[in-house]
């Protein structure tokens, strides 16, 4: 199944740093989504875009993961002539990547 069934999510920017959020439609879904969403399986996936770190943050109060992506703008918003400078369609690509149904 794609994450995009059970999850919706927000990019951000910050110089050449995304920021890209995987909020769960459920609560009850957090937990799976912390096992199946690594900070690892996020920068498998945006292999070829991201080019620093990827390091995940746990907000359960919110059944909400944040991934801070490192050198993943091609230099940032005012050094990049990429058509997508702010990055906000990696939420979108995010939300493509497959992942195990939750079993249960």
């Amino acid at each position: 199944m794609k994450l995009r069934d059970i999850a919706h999510s927000r990019a951000g920017d910050k110089g050449d740093i995304s920021n890209v959020s995987v909020i769960a439609y459920d609560p009850k879904d957090y937990e799976f989504l912390a096992e199946a969403v690594t900070a690892e399986r996020v920068r498998e996936h945006f292999s070829g875009v991201v080019h620093g770190d990827v390091v995940r943050y746990e907000i359960p109060s919110i059944a909400a993961l944040n991934f801070v992506m490192q050198q993943a703008l091609g230099g940032g918003v005012t050094r990049s002539l990429a058509l997508d400078p702010h990055g906000k369609s990696l939420s979108s690509v995010l939300l493509e990547m497959e992942i195990d149904r939750p079993h249960g």
